[in-house]
């Protein structure tokens, strides 16, 4: 019995201690795993965090901040591969006990790069964040003073100045998708909880960095080709802005004045805090969609031929065909000589201004006079009411010879061309003009643009629609018609008002200009709280200091 007993008690003993053990081993199981669901959420988290985040100075930020949280880092630097993979440049640096913040948001950082190579062109393995880049593999140091291999004389120097003393680190490489490493992330002096002294890094901070790391290399990759992207659209469409610019001479700048003049109306609009727009606030998203639609605004006009765009004058194709009406009077004036010496009028000698009955002299006056009269017909800035159109069908009257037949002096395409009341354009050269907005919406439209910018087609083609309806290609009207598209609107009508490289009219003065649009919004072709904002606002004198010749301006500019 005793013996059982004993046993009996020895049993329950050892059963109490296996019992105290499996309790333990499930704790920390418990613990164990409750850890690794907690760094796992939070490695989510951060995940999540990185690919949403589009400012790539604050998600330089948050890569370090993430990591230096759950290592309990005292600092942290995060190096940014050079497009060329031949250094390091610095684009983070941290530390709480020295307070330092640098880079990302704040700047960028002008301390020198980490070369990747030595003066003798061989690897830099040296320098540690140099090493992990080359390499790719990561270093983990309990102690840098102690290191081997390394070279961490800056290190010391560094502490030495601010009285810091440098000693865990942990050096891990970023790679993209591409296994192409395009940063290093450093890690500096692992901080024990409750001791607040520096401890080596764990095992487990390692792989949450390393984890950490890859996360934010794709990330950063990410955004990178997105903003990338974005840069390509930027360029591609300033690129093509300026050949529609540059087709023709007398528009050179046009696209790029009208571009920035609307957008300072946009940030002025943004700025009001009282009046009409008070209310109204573009966004970063609307803001690029209203400035690319302004740098395309005119794409149309690609296919406009360049005899229209440059059309100079009435008679203007390829050439002024001015010139051959000038030859034609010269041929008419020979004819008559010749005419007057197969008379007989003209006799020996004798020069034909000098003829006994001078019809020749009053001949030639008349033919000098309708020539006159038609050079001055074919000036753009030349009205040509009803008496000056019954002249030119007069003139129109009289006949050359050309290759042995008979012909009028004028053609019916060069009388009505010379009809134009105003400006250089007959109706069709308008229509084929006005037609390079219905042109710029059929091209956009069919461009993929993303969401955030699916407005720019419809914006850009209708920079000629006018709130009364009369403008085109649509004949848009009052709600019918955005902001965005009256404002890039009002911005080409000042522009095209007040250039002074058109080939058919000469840049009007600044008061002229405004009095012109006062009409304009009289007459429903332009916004009137808009105008009315444009020249309180005094958008119209900066625009005028800018980009006007002095003589156009004849209105105090401050």
């Amino acid at each position: 019995m005793t013996t059982k007993t004993v046993k009996g008690h020895v049993n329950f003993t050892n059963n109490d201690q296996i019992n105290a053990l499996l309790n333990r081993l499930v704790s920390d199981v418990r613990e164990f795993t409750e850890n690794q669901l907690e760094h796992i959420k939070k490695l989510t988290r951060i995940g999540v965090a990185l690919s949403a985040e589009k400012n790539i100075g604050r998600l330089f930020e948050m890569i370090v901040d993430e990591a230096r949280e759950f290592t309990h880092a005292d600092g942290g630097t995060l190096y940014i591969m050079s497009d060329d993979e031949q250094e390091l440049r610095f684009a983070i640096v941290q530390n709480d006990t020295l307070n330092i913040r640098m880079g990302g948001t704040s700047g960028e950082i002008a301390w020198k790069p980490v070369s990747l190579k030595n003066p003798d062109g061989s690897p830099n393995h040296s320098n540690v964040s140099a090493y992990a880049a080359i390499s790719g593999d990561v270093v983990n140091i309990p102690d840098v003073y102690d290191a081997e291999g390394f070279n961490f004389e800056g290190t010391r120097k560094f502490d030495a100045t601010t009285g810091y003393r440098s000693k865990s680190m942990l050096v891990v490489p970023m790679r993209n998708h591409e296994q192409d490493i395009i940063g290093v992330l450093q890690l500096l002096n692992a901080m024990d909880m409750v001791s607040n002294e520096s401890i080596p890094f764990s095992d487990e901070s390692q792989e949450m960095t390393e984890s950490l790391t890859s996360q934010a290399a794709v990330a950063l990759t990410n955004n990178r080709l997105i903003q990338d992207l974005e840069n390509l659209l930027e360029s591609f469409i300033t690129s093509i802005a300026t050949a529609i610019d540059e087709k023709s001479p007398y528009t050179g700048g046009h696209v790029r004045r009208v571009a920035e003049l609307t957008m300072t109306i946009v940030k002025k609009i943004n700025k009001s805090k009282e009046g009409f727009y008070a209310d109204v606030f573009f966004n970063e998203d609307q803001m690029r969609e209203i400035r690319i639609a302004a740098w395309l605004h005119d794409v149309g006009k690609i296919t406009t031929p360049e005899y229209v765009v440059d059309k100079s004058t009435k008679l203007e194709t390829i050439c002024d065909r001015i010139e051959l009406l000038k030859t034609r009077f010269e041929v008419l004036k020979r004819d008559r000589e010749i005419e007057l010496l197969r008379a007989g009028i003209v006799a020996g000698n004798i020069p034909v201004r000098q003829g006994t009955n001078g019809n020749d002299e009053n001949f030639n006056k008349m033919l000098e006079d309708d020539l006159n009269f038609l050079i001055m017909a074919n000036v753009g800035s030349e009205f040509m009411g009803g008496e000056k159109i019954e002249r030119l069908k007069n003139i129109a009257q009289r006949r050359w010879t050309v290759d042995g037949k008979e012909a009028s002096i004028l053609t019916d395409n060069e009388i009505s061309n010379l009809s134009i009341q105003r400006g250089t354009l007959t109706d069709d050269e308008r229509d084929i003009i006005n037609n390079h907005a219905t042109v710029t919406y059929k091209m956009l439209s069919q461009l993929p643009f993303p969401k955030k910018l699916r407005n720019v087609s419809q914006y850009a083609a209708a920079h000629h629609e006018k709130p009364n309806g009369s403008g085109y290609p649509l004949g848009l009207k009052g709600d019918q018609l955005s902001l965005q598209s009256r404002i890039l609107g009002l911005a080409d009508v000042f522009e095209a008002l007040t250039a002074k490289d058109r080939p058919y009219k000469k840049g009007k003065t600044l008061s002229e200009v405004i009095k012109i649009m006062g009409f304009m919004v009289k007459d429903g072709h332009i916004d009137g709280e808009l105008f009315d904002f444009f020249i309180k606002e005094r958008i119209h004198l900066k625009y005028a200091r800018d980009e006007l010749a002095p003589q156009q301006i004849d209105i105090d500019l401050y």
